[in-house]
This record gives C-alpha cells, sequence and structure tokens, in this order.
C-alpha cells in the first residue's frame, strides 16, 4: 500500500485558488493555475509566487557542524561566511550523487541545509550516518514553509513588506528580519533565472504572508505559479533537477557540476571516485539542445545519431521564453560539442536536433 500524499501548510489555499493537484516527490502540489504559459510568462516579466514549502531543511549545530559538512559536501563549506548561501551537492562512495542542496551558514558553528523534497527522509538517514559527534542535528522540514517571490518586480514587492535591506542584499546571501510581521530568513536565491527571493518561515505564518504578498503585489501583477512553470523557468536556464538530470547514477563531472567539486579542501565522501573519473575522462555529457523541427523532447526520450543510440534525454519542454522547444540530455562525449546535429526519437519517429550554448535564455539575477 503507497504511502498517503504529504501536503504543505498551503495546500487548502491552492485548492481554493482552483490550482491543479498533481503527486510530485511524495507531496500533493499545484502544477498549475491559471496555465503554463501564462504563469511562465509572468515570472519573467513581472512577479510570481511560488509555495515551495515541499522542500526539506536540516539545521545542523556544534564544534563538529563545519567538519562534518566538510565530509558530506563536495564544496568548501569553509569558504562560506556567515550570511552567505552555497550550492554544493552529496555523494556516495561510488562519486553518484545522493542530492543536490543549498547550504546557509547562520553563524560560525551553525548551519541550515535545503534538500529535495523527494529526497527528505534519504538525506535525513544520509547526513545523519555520516555526522561527527560534536555536530547536532535538526530535521526542521515540517515546521517550515518556504515561499519563493521571483521576476524582476520581486525586489520592489518585498522591500515594501520587510525590514531586511533586500535592495544591498546580494545573490546567494541572505539576511534574517520581518515579512509582513512574520520572523523571516530572506535569501536572494531561486530556481527561475530571474531576480528574486525565498522566504523561509514558520509554517504557522506560511497562509497569511501568502495573502499578504498576493495582496500587496497586485499593481505589480503578481499571480501565484505551479510547478508546471517552475520547471519551464528551470530548463530555459539548464538549473538541474533531481530525479530527472541527476541521480545516484550521476557523476557530478559528466553532468557539468564539476564547479562545485572542491577536491583541494581535503577529503570528502565520493572524492576518490570522481577525481578518478577526472583523471580518465568522461564517457557521456550533459548537453542542451534545440529541435529543428516542431516536437517536443521529453525525459527518456532517445537521442539517437544515424540512427544509432547515443543518449537519452533528461529534461524537455517548449521553451516559452525563447519561442522552441528544448531539452537536455546525456551524450557521448563525441557528440556533445556545440554545433553537433543530433534526433531525438519522439514517439518512435527521429526528429531533428542540435546541440547548443546554456542557458537557452538569459539570467536576469541581480548579482551585485
Amino acid at each position: 500500500m503507497s504511502e498517503p500524499l504529504r501536503r504543505t501548510p498551503l495546500y487548502a489555499v491552492h485548492v481554493a485558488a482552483g490550482a491543479r493537484m498533481v503527486p510530485f516527490g511524495g507531496w500533493e502540489m499545484p502544477v498549475q493555475y491559471t496555465g503554463i504559459l501564462e504563469e511562465h510568462r509572468t515570472v519573467r516579466r513581472a512577479v510570481g509566487l511560488f509555495d515551495v514549502s515541499h522542500m526539506g531543511e536540516f539545521e545542523v549545530t556544534g564544534p563538529d557542524a563545519l567538519a562534518t559538512l566538510q565530509t558530506l559536501t563536495t564544496n568548501d563549506v569553509a569558504a562560506v561566511r556567515v550570511g552567505q548561501v552555497q550550492y554544493s551537492l552529496f555523494c556516495d562512495p561510488t562519486g553518484g550523487i545522493v542530492d543536490d542542496l543549498t547550504v546557509y551558514r547562520l553563524a560560525d558553528d551553525r548551519f541550515m541545509l535545503t534538500v529535495n523534497a523527494s529526497n527528505i527522509d534519504t538525506d535525513w538517514a544520509w547526513v545523519t550516518g555520516h555526522s561527527r559527534p560534536g555536530a547536532r542535528w535538526r530535521n526542521i522540514s515540517a515546521e517550515t514553509a518556504l515561499l519563493a517571490v521571483q521576476g524582476p518586480r520581486a525586489e520592489a514587492l518585498l522591500a515594501e513588506l520587510t525590514d531586511a535591506d533586500v535592495k544591498s542584499l546580494r545573490y546567494y546571501h541572505f539576511a534574517e528580519g520581518a515579512v509582513a510581521g512574520a520572523r523571516a530568513l530572506v535569501s536572494r536565491t531561486g530556481y527561475t533565472g530571474e531576480d528574486g527571493f525565498e522566504l523561509y518561515v514558520a509554517a504557522r505564518d506560511a497562509e497569511r504572508l501568502w495573502r499578504v504578498l498576493l495582496d500587496g503585489g497586485r499593481p505589480a501583477g503578481i499571480a501565484p505559479i505551479g510547478l508546471g512553470a517552475r520547471d519551464t523557468l528551470r530548463l530555459e536556464m539548464r538549473y538541474v533537477l533531481y530525479g530527472n538530470d541527476i541521480d545516484q547514477t550521476t557523476n557530478p563531472l559528466e553532468a557539468g557540476l564539476g564547479w562545485v567539486v572542491k577536491p583541494a579542501k581535503g577529503d570528502f565522501i565520493g572524492r576518490e571516485a570522481i577525481e578518478k573519473v577526472r583523471a580518465a575522462g568522461i564517457r557521456r555529457k550533459l548537453v542542451g539542445f534545440e529541435m529543428a523541427e516542431r516536437a517536443v523532447p521529453r525525459h527518456g526520450y532517445r537521442i539517437t545519431k544515424d540512427g544509432h543510440r547515443i543518449g537519452v534525454v533528461t529534461s524537455g519542454s517548449y521553451g516559452p521564453s525563447v519561442g522552441r522547444s528544448i531539452g537536455v540530455g546525456y551524450v557521448e562525449t563525441t557528440h556533445a560539442a556545440v554545433g553537433s546535429e543530433l534526433a531525438v526519437e519522439v514517439r518512435g519517429v527521429p526528429h531533428a536536433a542540435r546541440v547548443v550554448k546554456t542557458p537557452f535564455h538569459p539570467s536576469n539575477v541581480k548579482k551585485s
């Protein structure tokens, strides 16, 4: 018998708004409200509000917190200052990706990790099973809600509602303050390629804050955004999705994530295996491609060359902001160069495609 789907603190709000709810990573989530295309364009042109409370949050404190994270993650946590966020990976001893995550340094010996919704239980077992004695862990996922405000008008909207200095907040940095009276961690991060913020608040404050943001953002054209548009937005930026583009069979180097692997920091789980692959060279590579014909690539479709299978699509869709069908997938490295001509089998019929430079759409995040 399957486990019942989990629900975020905003489930009733989504249903009342007429959202179409779907299973996602063990959760019942809104895939769209008015339509994916319209919601996508709202985020690119104005401001969108996302419920991402299904994501998991862990807190680790104590004298061994930093050392434990250095062992668990591929990036160099010691380089992270208080108030800064870092993107990183958990890898297993074979170099496979257990999850991708963000690390928040709250104090010298206090950190928060944000992990993928479908991996909360797996990641919790992973971090507690590889922890040092002087690191104390708390799973704060159930008590934490996460709202994302994304789009070119996000800063102006949030500046009216918070005492945090969001205008001076740099990309991948955070501040703690109040948003509409609710205590929040305000992070200049996101998964859309647009400027914006992610707001960590107590679950009990989520519904009121959601309504305040929608009311306050009405003049700016705010709208609630579902998982469908979230996926097309992140695909245009070539942001990877765990379970689609990366998983435990994926080495960070072939996924283009070598930039978050820092072997010089010292030993960490998976370091030796990843370095062996680096020395030998990767055999496949995650590439971006665009379709030359009116066909939409989807996860699992075969990528071919002259009738021979050379890879597989991991994510694909029509890209509303780029006006064509796009995708990412793993191909043999001999076919991974920009400009390489390929084919994607859509319902068994090959359709012409070409490897292109990514991201497909320029980033509009505020980096300074």
